[in-house]
């Protein structure tokens, strides 16, 4: 090639024999280590490279991800279809090879004895390509958000529904299936339609413990698509039952199919469950789900407690000493039999329970079904448009008139949630939304243990200060005579710590004191000092 008469930078160049150089990619000229850091990186803050994006100050790049599972199982993972992959200087390199062509100017002897300049494609030293990513500030990029597996209803109300990045939110869909374009005001044939779909045949033969785990589910399974309209805060989603095999992952399969499914194994511990929190933020998924949790287990972590009323998740990155804060947009679920909760959990936990009332539910009569096999139906992508489609009619129906609120409702934190899912449910018929809260304060393993120790305070020793050394002695048994068991005036209820012994006197002091004023039922614990002023004394007053 002959030598470009423009100085180093980046081109449209055309070859010497006047074709499009290199596949028509643009050319980067590039020279000495600081001309290569200016230009690539001149260049890339001008779009070199196509599905490019900024995120947290680094560059990112949209890729499809190859050799997925076309239809995984309902409990396996559903990963999206493409991944936005932080750009390393290996990636760069990459990059660059494919979409660009990168050159340097050498000169040599030509036959005649005299020099000639010629081009040479090179691929930049890692250090430099590591110099140019260094940087945080990419103004003319565009931001990326986040990554969707589904439609979302954007802050004005409107459906983004087109495949690929949308710049008014920053937010790429990715979409799992190829969905028709929803229209913006459906017809009262279409809500009737979609209505009767998802509630008479999609949702109909699940052996619901009542009206509120039906409602629950629907609103856990269009919070995705709510989530950027509500600007909420979502509850943990608790789906649970009495036997196995009554379709508890079907359930979490559904919404996880359609935007995007990790499943995790529990972690029994508050590092372990933390560490997986942060690595599956790093993931582009809707849902998380922790699967299959052992009989009766009691989801009692504080960690948990702060994701779930975290807009942001900030933790230290793994494998490395900084910390990264990540936008906490998952719906976030677990599955199990007679699952419990506790600590603050009861309060920030949507249940959805299923009860088959029969020894083995596995062989009720699938032929009877709205919809036979539904845990194989439900993986094919062609089903899961179908779900989705007729979920964003009554959404697009709900928004259409005026996007009413059931403003009665309250859930702490989450009472934009429960008001804007209540009034879509209202909307349409459905009711029983979050009546079932009382079911999820009896399954509080920490209330009902404090409830009954106060219960059995107040019975055997009224309104009397006590210390909690005091207190102590009156929880151990009374021996009353040889040939004859120990006497436990407490029947068992006296508090324990989380290792199910009885506490020492200091230990139970601070147990009590962590519970002075909060009411456990109808019982409620007081404190104050003793007439020496040097300790505290405790007792128990019941609501008349």
């Amino acid at each position: 090639m002959s030598t470009p008469d423009h100085a180093n930078g980046v081109t449209g160049s055309t070859g010497s024999d006047g074709s499009s150089g290199s596949s028509g990619w643009r050319h980067v000229q590039v020279g000495s280590g600081p001309e290569t850091i200016r230009v690539l990186k001149a260049a890339l803050a001008d779009q070199l490279l196509p599905d490019t994006y900024v995120s947290g100050g680094a560059l990112v790049h949209m890729e499809t991800i190859s050799g997925g599972q076309a239809s995984p199982a309902a409990d396996e993972d559903s990963p999206l279809p493409v991944t936005a992959s932080t750009i390393t200087p290996a990636t760069l390199a990459g990059l660059l090879a494919e979409h660009a062509y990168v050159y340097r100017i050498r000169s040599r002897k030509d036959g005649a004895g005299g020099v000639e300049m010629y081009e040479e494609e090179v691929t930049p030293p890692r250090d430099i390509l590591a110099s140019v990513l260094a940087g945080k500030t990419w103004p003319k990029l565009p931001p990326l958000r986040g990554v969707i597996g589904a439609p979302v209803l954007r802050r004005d109300g409107t459906l983004l529904q087109r495949p690929g990045y949308d710049p008014a939110t920053g937010l790429y869909l990715a979409a799992k299936v190829a969905l028709p374009e929803v229209p913006d005001r459906p017809t009262a044939e279409q809500v009737d339609t979609a209505r009767d779909f998802l509630l008479n045949r999609f949702l109909r033969d699940f052996p619901w413990a009542g009206p509120a785990d039906r409602a629950n589910y629907l609103a856990l399974v269009a919070t995705p698509i709510l989530r950027h309209y509500t600007r909420s805060l979502t509850p943990f989603a608790l789906i649970d039952a009495t036997m196995p095999a009554s379709g508890k992952s079907i359930l979490t399969g559904g919404p996880g199919m359609l935007y995007g499914q990790r499943v995790l194994p529990w972690a029994y511990t508050e590092e372990e469950l933390r560490k997986s929190i942060t690595a599956v933020l790093a993931e582009q998924v809707g849902v998380v789900v922790w699967d299959n949790l052992a009989e009766g287990t009691v989801i009692d972590s504080p960690t948990l407690a702060l994701l779930v009323t975290a807009g942001v998740w900030s933790d230290r990155q793994l494998g490395a000493s900084r910390n990264i804060a990540t936008v906490n947009d998952r719906l976030w679920m677990a599955t199990g039999n007679n699952l419990q909760v506790g600590g603050d959990m009861a309060s920030r936990t949507v249940r959805v329970h299923l009860d088959p009332n029969m020894p083995r539910p596995e062989q009720r009569d699938q032929t009877r079904f709205g919809i036979p096999h539904l845990d194989q139906w439900i993986t094919l992508p062609a089903n899961q448009l179908t779900v989705l489609w007729h979920l964003l009619i009554l959404i697009l129906d709900w928004t259409g008139n005026g996007a009413p609120r059931a403003a009665g409702l309250s859930m702490r934190q989450f009472t934009p949630w429960a008001q804007s899912l209540g009034g879509f449910l209202a909307h349409h018929g459905i009711d029983g939304f979050l009546a079932n809260a009382a079911d999820v304060r009896d399954i509080d393993e920490d209330e009902t243990r404090w409830r009954a120790f106060l219960a059995c305070w107040h019975r055997l020793h009224g309104n009397q200060p006590m210390t909690a050394a005091d207190l102590r002695r009156s929880g151990e048994p009374d021996h009353i005579g040889p040939g004859y068991d120990d006497n436990d005036r407490w029947d068992g209820q006296f508090i324990t710590t989380h290792t199910g012994r009885l506490p020492n006197p200091l230990a139970l002091g601070r147990l009590l004191t962590g519970q002075i004023g909060r009411w456990r039922g109808d019982h409620v614990i007081r404190s104050a000092k003793n007439d020496r002023g040097d300790r505290n004394v405790f007792w128990v007053e019941r609501h008349e």
